[in-house]
């Protein structure tokens, strides 16, 4: 910092251009590393989202399992009526690879010409797999877990 007397003895005080270029160039360090940082925080926030929805349809599937005696329901829709074990089917979030959505297949309609993103629900009869449910995506999160893993 430099320090000049001025024309009537008072003193002036500034930063040198040379000061406020060095500032600037360590800011934009900062923000090189810290962006993308960001950006993967946001996409791990997205994936801890879809984790938290799937166990929470999970569960509504237990609680209906239970009163049902024994019985899945026949969709995913299902669980929304009346608001007993799901106000609404929650958003599956596949970030980078599809939108935010809530569309549910069910297994016994399912084919490879159907859209990827949202959920995928087997509600097959004769399945031994009967009653689960799992994000609709062939790609990878961010620890290269497959998304229909969950």
């Amino acid at each position: 910092m430099r320090t000049q007397k001025g024309s009537k003895g008072k003193r002036t005080s500034g930063f040198t251009l040379i000061e406020l270029m060095i500032v600037v160039a360590i800011i934009g360090i900062l923000a090189a590393i810290a962006i993308p940082k960001f950006a993967d925080l946001i996409r791990k926030s997205s994936e801890g989202a879809s984790k938290g929805n799937v166990g929470s349809i999970r569960s509504a599937l237990s609680i209906y399992y239970g009163d049902m005696e024994g019985q899945y329901p026949a969709d995913l829709g299902s669980l929304t009526v009346a608001g007993k074990y799901l106000s609404s089917v929650p958003n599956a979030k596949a970030p980078n690879y599809h939108g935010d959505t809530s569309l549910v297949l069910e297994q016994a309609t399912a084919d490879d010409n159907l859209p990827s993103g949202g959920w995928i629900y087997n509600n097959v009869q004769t399945d031994p797999n009967l009653g689960t449910v799992w994000v609709n995506c062939t790609h990878t999160d961010t620890k290269g877990t497959t998304w229909t893993n969950y």
